[in-house]
């Protein structure tokens, strides 16, 4: 099974060797950054498997650079910050980290979510991805996570809201909860009050045209959950 590969974007020398030290002893490759230009440039060289993202950097903060990594690539992302207020990770989550740990964490929490966030990006990259299914005029092609509109449109989608909506095309007009989704995504490595999930349906409902006000593809059923309501067919 190949070693994932990992970058670290810290600017604390103390912590990107404490943390290059942990990830290598779990088994796991890393490479480290002390800034955008110094990431940028090893995403130039190859594309990993996941990116750790400290906020607080001098020049281009972690946030930007989040957000033009999901602009651009499928690659899943952990903020992880001494920036530990509820709004820090709100706006983390909204930007398109697919997670967000405050520091001063516990190793074995970090170790674990980092580990949820590879078998994640492992399933989807698994044969049974390469496949394109239909809904309500749009098409998904699984294999290669390209969303096209009705409108014969490419939208560009993050990991994050990739792997919802793989969720929801998978278990179509079948109500779930925020647990029944959390446990799908994440196991049991979710806080027991995280809004990451009511964030994620949020902006996909924006990137298919959903009124958020009166939503008819991405439904809230009151005190249970979310239903996606639309017929997924298989297609090509």
């Amino acid at each position: 099974m190949p070693v994932p590969l990992i970058y670290l974007v810290e600017d604390d020398p103390d912590i990107r060797t404490l943390v290059r030290a942990l990830l290598v002893r779990e088994g796991m490759a890393c490479e480290t950054a002390d800034g955008a230009a110094a990431f940028w440039a090893l995403m130039e060289r190859r594309r990993p498997d996941l990116v750790i993202l400290d906020i607080m950097m001098p020049g281009e903060d972690g946030l930007s650079i989040c957000r033009r990594l999901q602009a651009g690539h499928a690659i899943p992302v952990l903020i992880a910050s001494a920036r530990g207020e509820p709004m820090d990770r709100v706006i983390g989550l909204e930007i398109g980290a697919d997670d967000y740990l405050a520091k001063p964490f516990e190793p074995r929490e970090f170790v674990a979510r980092v580990r949820a966030l590879l078998r994640r990006r492992a399933r989807q990259e698994g044969p049974t991805t390469a496949r394109v299914v239909s809904f309500s005029g749009w098409r998904l092609d699984l294999g290669a996570r390209a969303l096209t509109s009705p409108a014969q449109e490419t939208v560009e989608l993050t990991t994050g809201e990739f792997d919802l909506l793989s969720v929801f095309i998978n278990r179509p007009r079948q109500v779930l909860s925020r647990d029944d989704i959390m446990d799908i995504l994440k196991g049991r490595q979710a806080e027991a009050f995280d809004r990451s999930i009511d964030i994620q349906v949020s902006r996909l409902r924006r990137k298919l045209g959903d009124d958020p006000q009166a939503p008819v593809v991405i439904r809230t059923v009151r005190n249970a959950g979310y239903l996606f309501t639309p017929a997924v067919e298989a297609g090509s």
